[in-house]
């Protein structure tokens, strides 16, 4: 069956970086374009970006130059930079893919930016 299971998370001083990964299963991963989204307390859940079975990267204005988003189809991998962290990205980070019209989201891995 489809899963998908993120990584990489955990406690960062502001201005740290961390990489985040979502290895997918269950499907032709190549084919599929993959999202990024997170979720921070009391907040609804937010788009952060999306990567092409081809690797072609788009990522929102709020976090493009801090965040980049790739992906390893050799390893039915996916990849999520975060760089110069801030408070305010404390979330917990999911990745998503849609497939038949039915979304599939992994289960997140939480960051926490704190000093």
């Amino acid at each position: 069956q489809v899963q998908l299971v993120e990584s990489g998370g955990g406690l960062v001083q502001p201005g740290g970086s961390l990489r985040l990964t979502c290895v997918a299963s269950g499907f032709n991963f190549n084919g599929y374009l993959l999202n990024w989204y997170r979720q921070a307390p009391g907040k609804e859940r937010e788009f952060l970006g999306s990567i092409t079975g081809t690797g072609h990267a788009h990522h929102v204005d709020s976090v493009k130059g801090r965040f980049t988003i790739s992906r390893d189809n050799t390893k039915s991998s996916a990849y999520l930079d975060l760089n110069s962290l801030k408070p305010e990205d404390t979330a917990v980070y999911y990745c998503k893919i849609d497939r038949l019209g039915v979304p599939y989201w992994g289960q997140g891995t939480q960051v926490t930016v704190s000093s």
